[in-house]
C-alpha cells in the first residue's frame, strides 16, 4: 500500500531568540568618536586634550625623529598606541596624506554655544564668522589664522557649510582644538545676537566704500567673510553693521578666504595696539 503522507505540523515555530544589543563602543562608534590625522593635529591633541584620545595608530615603518617624538609624548601621557601599516591608515581616513599617524578621539565634547563665547570674554571680542565655506581645507586654514590672531571663536552655519571633518582638523594644525568652533542654525539671527551684545559686525565685500584699514576696529568686532567668488549672501550682507574691502593692487579680483580672514583679523589687532 502507498504510504500516507506525513501530516503537516500544526505547532507554531518558536520565535527567534532576540539578538543581544551591543553596548556602545567609544572606540568604534562613529557617533562618539572621530578621526584626526597628521603630526600637527595629533600632537596638538596630545598636548591640549590627552584624555580625549582613545587610541593612536602609527605606521610601524616610521622610525624617524618626528615619529619618535610623538611616541614619547604618547607614552608619557599614557595614550594607547597601535602599530599599523600605511594601507590600513589609508583606508581609515580615505587619503594617503596622514603622514603615518591617525588618532581616534572623543567626538562627544560639549557643544559650545554662541552665548557661552560672548559671556566668557575678558577683552573686546574678536570673532571670525564664515558664511557658506564648503572646502574643508579653507575651514582648516581659517581656524589656523584665527588661532594666530587670537580670535575668540570661529562661527559658521550648520547647513550649507563644511563641517569640522578630519581634513579640516589636519589643515588647522592643532587650531581645531584651541579655537572654539561654534555652529549656528540661523546665521543672520546669530549676527543680531552679537550686535545685541555690543559687537560691531563687519562684512568683507569687494564693493565696499571703506577699506579694512579705515574701518574702526578698536572695539568688539566680528568679521564676516563669504566663500571665494560667491562672497556674502544677501541676508548676511544686509545684517552687517558696516562693510569693508581689502584694497587690491594687482590683477586678481579676490583672495582665498583664509588669506582675507588673516588680513582682517590682524588689522583689528594692529588697531588695538595703538
Amino acid at each position: 500500500p502507498t504510504p500516507r503522507p506525513a501530516r503537516a505540523s500544526l505547532r507554531r515555530p518558536s520565535p527567534p531568540k532576540p539578538v543581544p544589543r551591543r553596548k556602545p563602543n567609544p572606540v568604534s562608534d562613529n557617533a562618539s568618536s572621530r578621526l584626526i590625522y597628521g603630526f600637527h593635529a595629533v600632537l596638538a591633541k596630545l598636548r591640549h586634550d590627552p584624555e580625549g584620545i582613545f587610541e593612536i595608530f602609527v605606521d610601524a615603518q616610521r622610525t624617524d625623529a618626528r615619529a619618535r617624538d610623538l611616541l614619547r609624548h604618547a607614552e608619557q601621557l599614557g595614550s594607547r598606541v597601535i602599530p599599523s601599516d600605511g594601507e590600513r591608515l589609508d583606508r581609515m581616513v580615505g587619503t594617503r596624506r596622514h603622514q603615518g599617524v591617525v588618532a581616534r578621539v572623543d567626538a562627544r565634547r560639549k557643544e559650545l554655544k554662541l552665548p557661552d563665547v560672548l559671556e566668557g570674554l575678558t577683552e573686546p571680542a574678536l570673532l571670525l564668522v564664515l558664511d557658506g565655506i564648503q572646502d574643508p581645507h579653507n575651514l582648516g586654514a581659517c581656524l589656523r589664522v584665527a588661532d594666530a590672531a587670537g580670535a575668540h571663536a570661529v562661527i559658521a552655519p550648520k547647513d550649507k557649510a563644511v563641517g569640522l571633518n578630519a581634513t579640516a582638523v589636519k589643515v588647522a594644525s592643532g587650531a581645531a582644538d584651541t579655537v572654539p568652533y561654534v555652529t549656528v542654525t540661523n546665521l543672520a539671527r546669530a549676527l543680531r545676537e552679537m550686535q545685541e551684545a555690543g559687537v560691531w559686525v563687519l562684512g568683507a565685500a569687494g564693493e565696499a566704500e571703506k577699506s579694512i584699514y579705515t574701518v574702526d576696529q578698536k572695539g568688539p568686532v566680528a568679521w564676516v567673510l563669504g566663500a571665494e567668488g560667491d562672497g556674502l549672501r544677501r541676508l548676511t550682507r544686509d545684517t552687517c553693521d558696516e562693510l569693508g574691502r581689502i584694497p587690491m593692487y594687482g590683477t586678481v579680483e579676490s583672495l582665498n578666504v583664509s588669506v582675507a580672514s588673516g588680513l582682517c583679523l590682524f588689522e583689528a589687532r594692529r588697531q588695538r595696539l595703538g
